[in-house]
């Protein structure tokens, strides 16, 4: 199983639980919320939106409140939220890519630069290590009745430059740049993925001993529980055996 194929199979393991489904509701409702403050509330003409809504539906949001989260977006009163990324090292010397969007930068900082502490980490400085990621776009797909053949040749003509079926459900990853043009092929096709999003890929991983790497996890688990967490990106190898502890 390719990297970005785990990446996403860990993703919807965790969406599987009721306490994560609703962390995830969450993360969701203040995307919407700030693709609205930013561009309106027609996703015809918000692609952000469009991908949120999309995302939305793939973790089973009820209609209402995917409404409320729009309606939240469109009023005024509002807060209005700010996207920040924080950069570090967790033990091991694991690097760790932080994306947050909050509506109080000094709580933020303070919270994440608290947990680094806690378990032994390093919170560094912007650039400290985004160059050890690339910016990619992970589709996450239903298999359905899709033909195969044709599905990928479809996939490979928006720019997919890696296609991975497991679990019923293709992986599709494109560069940065292709995101936009998959979105809108896969709208063309009336194909609905389960998720789709930019995630930081890591260059290179590292392989830690099973103990050393589920503290990690735990460590991991930790800040995506904090509320202006959106995604954290590491460079921790998920071996197989790891996969079958999550």
């Amino acid at each position: 199983m390719s990297g970005h194929s785990k990446w996403s199979t860990i993703k919807r393991k965790k969406g599987a639980a009721d306490a994560k489904r609703s962390k995830m509701f969450s993360k969701i409702i203040k995307e919407i919320t700030v693709a609205v403050k930013e561009s309106g509330p027609d996703p015809e003409g918000n692609p952000r939106l469009r991908m949120a809504i999309a995302n939305a539906k793939g973790v089973s949001m009820p209609k209402d409140t995917l409404q409320r989260a729009i309606n939240k977006g469109k009023d005024k009163d509002t807060a209005n939220f700010t996207e920040t990324t924080y950069e570090g090292y967790m033990p091991n010397g694991i690097a760790t890519y932080i994306e947050c969007t909050t509506d109080n930068l000094q709580r933020t900082i303070s919270n994440i630069r608290a947990l680094f502490n806690k378990y032994g980490g390093n919170l560094g400085t912007n650039g400290s290590v985004n160059f050890l990621f690339d910016r990619k776009g992970i589709f996450t797909i239903p298999k359905g009745e899709l033909d195969a053949e044709e599905f990928e040749l479809e996939m490979i003509d928006a720019g997919a430059e890696d296609i991975v079926l497991e679990d019923e459900f293709y992986t599709v990853t494109t560069s940065m740049e292709d995101f936009g043009n998959m979105m809108k092929k896969l709208e063309e096709m009336k194909i609905e993925p389960e998720n789709a999003e930019l995630q930081r890929i890591p260059n290179e991983t590292i392989t830690l001993a099973k103990d050393s790497a589920l503290k990690i996890l735990k460590i991991i688990e930790t800040f995506e529980d904090d509320d202006d967490v959106q995604n954290v990106f590491h460079n921790l190898e998920i071996t197989d055996e790891l996969m079958e502890e999550m």
